[in-house]
């Protein structure tokens, strides 16, 4: 018995020291013993991530409900400051072929960078704005049937555009700021 409580113990203390000699230095830049610097353990793991942006645009957030008709499509956009972003959730009541895509602020609209394309009925995530410009989805229906497409999001937007049968509109956003429905503290 004491020989398994002397082993115990050893292990304990062995992995202590590992601990505070390989560890903290290569993991949180933390070295207590200076066995780190000396071995190129300190800061090993990198500069810690960006947990936090911030931004001066307004918090809003907005659900939207459109019908799409047999081989119809509509695009909806919005203006974003690089590093601001939107949490999302589409669903579509049938199969839509989408494409998650943004342009830089005066580029060409040829110079659309997409981030996710496919079909789906649907998709959510969180989305930041790599750069300045105009950020959204593409969907449309393939089907012969008339399918119903509802897009929730919340974020730092400043406005929104819709591109549908040949026309664009620039559209609130939130759109119930529009109706007068208060959506911001």
């Amino acid at each position: 018995m004491k020989r398994i409580v002397l082993a115990i113990v050893g292990a304990l203390l062995a992995a202590s020291a590992a601990f505070v000699t390989f560890v903290l230095p290569a993991e949180f830049g933390v070295d207590p013993t200076g066995v780190g610097r000396a071995l190129g353990l300190l800061g090993l793991a990198g500069a810690p991530p960006v947990d936090a942006h911030r931004t001066d645009t307004a918090f809003a957030s907005e659900t939207r409900v459109f019908e799409l008709a047999p081989f119809e499509s509509v695009e909806i956009k919005y203006d974003l400051v690089g590093g601001d972003g939107l949490v999302y959730a589409w669903r579509a009541d049938g199969e839509v072929v989408f494409d998650l895509h943004a342009e830089p602020a005066g580029a060409d609209p040829e110079a659309a960078e997409s981030f996710a394309q496919g079909r789906g009925t649907g998709d959510a995530g969180t989305y930041v704005a790599p750069y300045d410009g105009i950020h959204g989805w593409f969907w449309e229906n393939r089907t012969t049937g008339t399918l119903t497409v509802t897009l929730r999001l919340a974020g730092f937007a400043t406005g929104a555009t819709e591109y549908k049968d040949g026309d664009v509109a620039r559209v609130p956003f939130p759109r119930s700021a529009a109706a007068g429905v208060p959506w911001q503290e």
